[in-house]
């Protein structure tokens, strides 16, 4: 699966997950899951890499309950899995 895709594959899932996603310029160096003013917002660096946007993501999302129950391409499920906390 090519990195734009499976970015594009991570977004949704977080934004199927009922989590707000935003693209913003960070530097190269930001984004993350946060909680404001009661939502979950999920900040993409849009300056920093691909590879680093979609390692930032999955960090984000590899925890979460939501997504443990839907159906995930392996190349997702895979990904989420490496970043997962204790692997």
């Amino acid at each position: 699966m090519e990195d734009a895709t499976l970015l594009a594959a991570l977004l949704d899932l977080a934004e199927n997950a009922g989590i707000e996603v935003r693209r913003e310029a960070l530097g190269g160096e930001g984004g993350g899951l946060c909680l404001l003013r009661g939502r979950r917002i999920l900040f993409v660096d849009a300056a920093a890499v691909l590879t680093d946007q979609i390692a930032r993501t999955a960090e984000a999302l590899a925890d979460l309950r939501e997504i443990e129950s839907s159906y995930l391409l392996p190349q997702v499920r895979e990904c989420l899995e490496k970043y997962r906390p204790g692997s």
